[in-house]
């Protein structure tokens, strides 16, 4: 099943630091089987809000994703990004082909009250 790590990140100036990051990013997850799905583009806010910009990056699953996360290689670039940019970034469990909601839609049903 695909896992997905997903960033949420602020708006910041430019900074060389934040350029060596970008460069480096793809060869850290790469080795993990991770392709950049969502990068540098334009998003249009339908509800709330949410400024700043979002990167997605795919992974075969969440233990290649996690290995990523948690590689030395990763882990020696991080700092460079987190000196310079607020952000939330979370690592979430695709669906499997062939998913069918149906089956959340019960188990809601199941846990309602009776009545």
């Amino acid at each position: 099943m695909p896992a997905y790590v997903i960033a949420h990140l602020r708006e910041a100036p430019p900074h060389p630091d934040i350029a060596e990051y970008i460069e480096r990013l793809p060869a850290t997850f790469e080795r993990y089987g991770g392709s950049y799905l969502v990068h540098a583009a334009q998003h249009e806010v339908k509800e709330g809000s949410w400024p700043g910009h979002v990167v997605m990056i795919g992974f075969p699953g969440a233990a290649e994703a996690r290995a990523w996360w948690d590689s030395p290689a990763y882990r020696e670039i991080a700092p460079l990004r987190r000196r310079h940019i607020e952000g939330d970034i979370i690592l979430v469990d695709g669906v499997p082909e062939g998913y069918d909601p149906a089956g959340a839609v019960r188990a809601m049903r199941d846990a309602l009250p009776a009545g």
